[in-house]
C-alpha cells in the first residue's frame, strides 16, 4: 500500500502566541487569524514486505531505520525526532518506508513542524486503519509536538494545516472553535509580500519565555496579550469587512506591540528589511510565529507588491517566496501496490 498526504503551511496574521494553553483563558474573547498557503509539507509511506521502518526526510537529508521489534526506542529516538515520536506513538504492525518533505524554508514562523505534523499523522492513521477519526489529530498533534519540544505548544497552526483557508480560530472555555473566513484571495495575493530572512528561529524558547512570564502575573506582558487580543479582533472584523486600509492599519499597529513583548522578535537584520520594505510600499510588516529570524509577511500599498519584493531580493540573505492561498486543508491519498 503507497499512501501520501500532504497539509499546507501558514501566515498568522494576529493573535498569534495567545493560542498557546492556558494563556488564552485568561484573556477572553481570545482568537487568532491565520491563512493557509502553497508551501507544503508531504508524507509518503510504502509498505514493505519485511519487519523494517525506515524514516527518510528529504529537505533535512537525514535517515535511519529500526525493526518493528524495535519501535519502543523511537520514543527517545533523537534524529527525526517528531518522526520518531509519530510513528512510536501509532505503533504499526507492518515494515513501511516513511520519507517527508517540507517546501517552506527551516525555521520560516510559517508552522513548517506544525504543518508536517499534521501531514504524518493522516498517513500513520491511514496505515493503521483509520484508528482516530479527523478531529482528534489536531490534539494528538499538538501533544506529540509538546513532548519534542518539550514546552506548551500553540493550536493555530495544526488548525490551518488541517482545514486549510482563511480563519479566525476562537479560544473558550468550552473549547476551540475555527471559524472560516471568506476572503477575496485574489486581493489577499496582490497586497502581501513573504520574505524568508534566511535567519531560522526557535519558537519554541521565544514562546515559553513569555508564557513563563504571563504566569508569573508580569503586569507588562498580561496588558500587551490584552492589546495582542484586541488586535486580532479587530482583524478579523476588517477582513470580513474586505477593508483592505482597516487591515493595513491593524497590522500596522500589532508590530510595535508585538516587539514590546519581545526584545527577540526582530533581530537587526530583520529589522533593515522592514525599513527597506516600508521606504519601497510595504504598509505593515508580520513576523511570522515567534519572531528571532523567519519570515516576514509585507501588506503592501496597491499595485506596489512587485516593488517592495524586488527591493528586498537585493538584500543579502532574504529570499521572496512564491505563494498562492491555500483553500485545502490535509489530503490523504491511498493506493495499492502495482
Amino acid at each position: 500500500m503507497i499512501i501520501e498526504s500532504s497539509a499546507p503551511t501558514r501566515v498568522d496574521l494576529a493573535g498569534s502566541t495567545i493560542d498557546i494553553p492556558p494563556l488564552f483563558l485568561f484573556h477572553e474573547g481570545s482568537a487568532t487569524v491565520n491563512f493557509a498557503i502553497s508551501l507544503m509539507a508531504r508524507c509518503r509511506i510504502e509498505t514493505r514486505d519485511d519487519d523494517v521502518i525506515s524514516i527518510s526526510s528529504t529537505d533535512r537529508g537525514e535517515s535511519y531505520q529500526v525493526l518493528l521489534s524495535e519501535v519502543d526506542s523511537l520514543r527517545d529516538e533523537p534524529r527525526l525526532e517528531l518522526l520518531a515520536k509519530l510513528v512510536y506513538f501509532f505503533r504499526p504492525e507492518s515494515g513501511f518506508n516513511m520519507i517527508t518533505e517540507s517546501e517552506a524554508p527551516a525555521g520560516a514562523g510559517l508552522a513548517g513542524s506544525s504543518t508536517l505534523n499534521i501531514a504524518c499523522i493522516g498517513a500513520l492513521n491511514a496505515l493503521v486503519g483509520n484508528r482516530y477519526s479527523a478531529d482528534r489529530f489536531i490534539q494528538i498533534a499538538a501533544n506529540v509536538e509538546c513532548q519534542v519540544i518539550k514546552v506548551p505548544t500553540g493550536y493555530q497552526d495544526y488548525y490551518s494545516a488541517q482545514y486549510g483557508g482563511a480563519a479566525a480560530i476562537h479560544f473558550r472555555p468550552d473549547g476551540i472553535v475555527r471559524e472560516a473566513l471568506e476572503v477575496d484571495t485574489a486581493k489577499l495575493r496582490s497586497r502581501i509580500a513573504i520574505c524568508y530572512t534566511g535567519e531560522p528561529r526557535d519558537s519554541g524558547i521565544n514562546n515559553w519565555e513569555l508564557t513563563k512570564r504571563h504566569i508569573d502575573g508580569d503586569k507588562e506582558v498580561i496588558s500587551i496579550f490584552d492589546s495582542i487580543r484586541d488586535n486580532a479582533v479587530m482583524v478579523r472584523e476588517a477582513i470580513i469587512d474586505q477593508d483592505w486600509d482597516r487591515l493595513g492599519e491593524l497590522l500596522r499597529e500589532a508590530y510595535p506591540i508585538r516587539k514590546q513583548m519581545s526584545p527577540n522578535l526582530a533581530t537587526p537584520h530583520m529589522e533593515e528589511l522592514v525599513t527597506k520594505a516600508y521606504a519601497n510600499g510595504a504598509i505593515a510588516a508580520k513576523i511570522c510565529g515567534a519572531g528571532g529570524g523567519g519570515c516576514i509577511a509585507f501588506f503592501c500599498e496597491e499595485g506596489r507588491t512587485k516593488e517592495v519584493e524586488k527591493a528586498l531580493s537585493n538584500e543579502e540573505g532574504a529570499e521572496i517566496l512564491d505563494w498562492s492561498f491555500s483553500s485545502e486543508g490535509l489530503t490523504i491519498r491511498t493506493e495499492a501496490h502495482a
